[in-house]
C-alpha cells in the first residue's frame, strides 16, 4: 500500500488529549482509487497514480478517459503520484482507505497551495520592517535601494520585492497524525496545513521521519496518540 493519499481541506478545530488542547486540521479523504502504475521495466521508476473527487464525462479528455476505463473506474478530477517501495503492490482499480495507510503518531508532509492574497508590498509580502514612522521621514513603507550604481549596475534575480503573494504550492514537514476516523473518512493532523476551506491536499509519509530528530519525534508522538501500545511494550 502506497504511503500517500488525496485529501480536502475541511477546516480547523482542536481535541482533548490527556487533559492537552490540541490544535488540529480537518482533512476529508474521499475515496482514493489506482488509475495507474509505473514500474521499473517501463518508466524507470516504482510509483502509483491515485485519484479522487467525481468528474464529469464528458469534461474528461479522451486520453484520460481511456486511462479511467483501463482501471475500470469511474472519472476522476484529482490526479496525484506517490512512490512505492519495495515489496508494496496495488491493484488498478484498488480503493485505497486512509486507515489503511496511516495510524495516530505517524509524521505526514502535506502540500497544497496557498491562498492568494494578490498584489503586495514588500513589508507584507517579505515582512519587512519598513523605515522611520517619525516626523520628517518621507519613505515609510518602500523597499529602500534595490541595487548598487556601477557593479553589478542591474538588480539580481530573486531579489525580494513587491508582487504577486501566496497561491503557490507549499509543503508543511513532519505533522502529526493525531486522530484517524474512518466511518466519516477524516483524518486530523496537529498544527495548520497550506491553503483555504476545501483545498486539495497532497498527504504522504514524511521525509524527515528517518532523521535523528524526526526519529525522536516520532517516537514520542507514537506514546503520545497510543499510550495502549506503550504500555503493552512496557
Amino acid at each position: 500500500m502506497p504511503k500517500g493519499i488525496i485529501g480536502k481541506k475541511i477546516g480547523m478545530s482542536r481535541v482533548f488529549i490527556n487533559g492537552k488542547a490540541i490544535p488540529v486540521t480537518v482533512i476529508q479523504v474521499e475515496p482514493n482509487y489506482v488509475v495507474n502504475v509505473r514500474t521499473e521495466e517501463r518508466d524507470g521508476y516504482s510509483a502509483v497514480v491515485l485519484g479522487s473527487g467525481e468528474r464529469k464525462e464528458k469534461r474528461t479528455p479522451k486520453p484520460l478517459k481511456a486511462v479511467f476505463e483501463k482501471a475500470g473506474v469511474k472519472p476522476l478530477k484529482v490526479l496525484a503520484e506517490f512512490p512505492l517501495k519495495d515489496g508494496e503492490e496495488v491493484q488498478l482499480g484498488q480503493e485505497v482507505k486512509v486507515e489503511e495507510v496511516f495510524e495516530k503518531g505517524d509524521l505526514v508532509d502535506i502540500t497544497g497551495k496557498s491562498k492568494g492574497r494578490g498584489f503586495a508590498s514588500a513589508m507584507k509580502r517579505w515582512d519587512f520592517s519598513g523605515f522611520k514612522k517619525s516626523h520628517g521621514s518621507r519613505y515609510h513603507r518602500a523597499i529602500g535601494s534595490i541595487g548598487a550604481c556601477s557593479d553589478p549596475g542591474r538588480v539580481w534575480k530573486t531579489k525580494r520585492m513587491p508582487g504577486h503573494y501566496g497561491n503557490t504550492n507549499i509543503t508543511v514537514q513532519g505533522l502529526e497524525v493525531v486522530d484517524i476516523i474512518p466511518e466519516k473518512n477524516v483524518i486530523l493532523v496537529k498544527g495548520s496545513v497550506p491553503g483555504h476551506t476545501n483545498t486539495v491536499l497532497k498527504i504522504k509519509s514524511s521525509v524527515i521521519a528517518e532523521r535523528r530528530k524526526g526519529k525522536r519525534k516520532l517516537n514520542r508522538a507514537k506514546e503520545f496518540y497510543n499510550p495502549s501500545t506503550s504500555e503493552e511494550s512496557n
